[in-house]
Protein backbone atom coordinates (compact mmCIF):
# COMPACT_ATOMS: atom_id res chain seq x y z
CA UNK A 1 0.00 0.00 0.00
CA UNK A 2 1.71 3.24 -1.35
CA UNK A 3 1.77 5.83 1.80
CA UNK A 4 -0.94 8.04 2.00
CA UNK A 5 1.84 11.27 2.00
CA UNK A 6 2.70 9.71 -1.29
CA UNK A 7 -0.75 9.45 -3.19
CA UNK A 8 -0.69 12.40 -4.78
CA UNK A 9 2.73 12.67 -6.19
CA UNK A 10 2.08 9.04 -7.66
CA UNK A 11 -1.55 10.00 -9.29
CA UNK A 12 0.08 12.95 -11.07
CA UNK A 13 3.24 10.66 -12.34
CA UNK A 14 0.39 8.11 -13.34
CA UNK A 15 -1.74 10.63 -15.31
CA UNK A 16 1.73 12.01 -17.64
CA UNK A 17 2.51 8.01 -18.57
CA UNK A 18 2.98 7.69 -21.88
CA UNK A 19 1.86 4.07 -21.90
CA UNK A 20 -2.25 5.11 -21.03
CA UNK A 21 -2.83 1.67 -20.33
CA UNK A 22 -0.31 0.86 -17.52
CA UNK A 23 -0.89 4.36 -15.99
CA UNK A 24 -4.43 3.75 -15.92
CA UNK A 25 -3.95 0.62 -14.04
CA UNK A 26 -1.67 2.43 -11.48
CA UNK A 27 -4.44 4.97 -10.84
CA UNK A 28 -6.49 2.48 -10.21
CA UNK A 29 -4.34 0.86 -7.52
CA UNK A 30 -3.88 4.18 -5.94
CA UNK A 31 -7.52 4.96 -6.00
CA UNK A 32 -7.37 1.13 -3.62
CA UNK A 33 -4.44 2.43 -2.03
CA UNK A 34 -6.18 5.36 -0.54
CA UNK A 35 -9.81 3.44 0.51
CA UNK A 36 -7.93 1.08 2.12
CA UNK A 37 -5.92 3.57 4.25
CA UNK A 38 -9.18 4.79 5.29
CA UNK A 39 -10.41 1.03 6.03
CA UNK A 40 -7.41 0.56 7.88
CA UNK A 41 -8.07 3.74 9.98
CA UNK A 42 -11.11 2.30 10.91
CA UNK A 43 -9.05 -0.89 12.33
CA UNK A 44 -10.90 -3.35 9.52
CA UNK A 45 -7.94 -5.06 7.14
CA UNK A 46 -8.75 -4.72 3.50
CA UNK A 47 -10.62 -6.94 1.53
CA UNK A 48 -9.34 -8.93 -1.49
CA UNK A 49 -13.09 -9.56 -3.10
CA UNK A 50 -14.22 -7.78 -5.94
CA UNK A 51 -17.32 -6.43 -6.74
CA UNK A 52 -18.82 -6.06 -10.73
CA UNK A 53 -14.76 -6.73 -11.28
CA UNK A 54 -12.86 -4.34 -9.54
CA UNK A 55 -11.36 -4.61 -6.40
CA UNK A 56 -11.68 -0.63 -5.54
CA UNK A 57 -15.85 -1.41 -5.78
CA UNK A 58 -15.49 -3.88 -2.75
CA UNK A 59 -13.23 -1.10 -1.13
CA UNK A 60 -15.51 1.37 -1.07
CA UNK A 61 -18.86 -1.03 -0.15
CA UNK A 62 -16.35 -2.45 3.35
CA UNK A 63 -15.53 1.46 3.92
CA UNK A 64 -19.02 2.79 4.08
CA UNK A 65 -20.38 0.60 6.14
CA UNK A 66 -21.96 2.12 8.98
CA UNK A 67 -20.36 5.90 7.52
CA UNK A 68 -23.00 7.15 5.25
CA UNK A 69 -21.40 9.94 4.79
CA UNK A 70 -18.97 7.97 2.69
CA UNK A 71 -21.08 6.80 -0.13
CA UNK A 72 -20.28 10.40 -1.27
CA UNK A 73 -17.41 9.04 -2.98
CA UNK A 74 -19.05 6.22 -4.43
CA UNK A 75 -19.70 7.42 -7.80
CA UNK A 76 -15.70 8.76 -7.87
CA UNK A 77 -14.78 5.24 -7.48
CA UNK A 78 -16.97 3.97 -10.59
CA UNK A 79 -15.63 6.74 -12.67
CA UNK A 80 -12.31 5.28 -12.22
CA UNK A 81 -13.28 1.58 -13.19
CA UNK A 82 -15.05 3.00 -15.72
CA UNK A 83 -12.20 5.42 -16.96
CA UNK A 84 -9.94 1.90 -16.93
CA UNK A 85 -12.21 0.04 -18.49
CA UNK A 86 -12.37 2.74 -21.54
CA UNK A 87 -8.39 3.22 -22.25
CA UNK A 88 -7.96 -0.55 -21.56
CA UNK A 89 -10.48 -1.42 -24.44
CA UNK A 90 -9.22 0.93 -26.97
CA UNK A 91 -6.16 1.58 -26.24
CA UNK A 92 -5.10 3.33 -29.67
CA UNK A 93 -8.12 5.99 -29.12
CA UNK A 94 -7.48 9.45 -30.10
CA UNK A 95 -8.50 10.62 -27.21
CA UNK A 96 -6.60 8.17 -24.57
CA UNK A 97 -4.37 10.66 -23.24
CA UNK A 98 -7.16 12.98 -22.37
CA UNK A 99 -8.93 9.93 -20.34
CA UNK A 100 -6.15 9.28 -18.31
CA UNK A 101 -5.29 12.74 -17.82
CA UNK A 102 -9.40 12.42 -16.19
CA UNK A 103 -8.63 9.49 -14.56
CA UNK A 104 -6.21 11.29 -12.72
CA UNK A 105 -8.55 14.39 -11.52
CA UNK A 106 -10.60 11.35 -10.62
CA UNK A 107 -7.90 9.74 -9.23
CA UNK A 108 -7.19 13.11 -6.98
CA UNK A 109 -10.59 13.67 -6.08
CA UNK A 110 -10.93 10.17 -4.24
CA UNK A 111 -7.93 11.37 -2.54
CA UNK A 112 -8.56 14.66 -1.33
CA UNK A 113 -12.33 13.31 -0.06
CA UNK A 114 -10.71 10.16 1.58
CA UNK A 115 -7.63 12.18 2.88
CA UNK A 116 -9.89 14.96 4.16
CA UNK A 117 -12.72 12.51 6.13
CA UNK A 118 -9.63 11.31 7.64
CA UNK A 119 -8.90 14.36 9.11
CA UNK A 120 -12.50 15.72 9.46
CA UNK A 121 -14.75 12.39 10.00
CA UNK A 122 -17.94 14.74 8.96
CA UNK A 123 -17.00 15.55 5.22
CA UNK A 124 -19.42 14.32 3.17
CA UNK A 125 -22.23 14.67 5.14
CA UNK A 126 -23.47 17.36 2.80
CA UNK A 127 -23.39 16.30 -0.10
CA UNK A 128 -19.59 15.70 -0.55
CA UNK A 129 -18.83 19.49 0.79
CA UNK A 130 -16.08 20.77 2.65
CA UNK A 131 -18.26 22.71 4.88
CA UNK A 132 -17.52 21.00 8.01
CA UNK A 133 -13.64 22.10 7.25
CA UNK A 134 -14.77 25.88 6.73
CA UNK A 135 -17.36 25.93 9.70
CA UNK A 136 -14.31 26.45 12.09
CA UNK A 137 -12.71 29.05 10.49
Amino acid sequence: MTPLADIELEISAAAAMDDAKTGAERLLGLGEDVVCHWIAAHGETPTTDSREGFRLLALHRQGAKGVPSFNACRETCRELAYHLNLISAKPDHPEVASRLQMMGLIATHLYLFIAGKLEESELGDFCCSSRPLHAAE
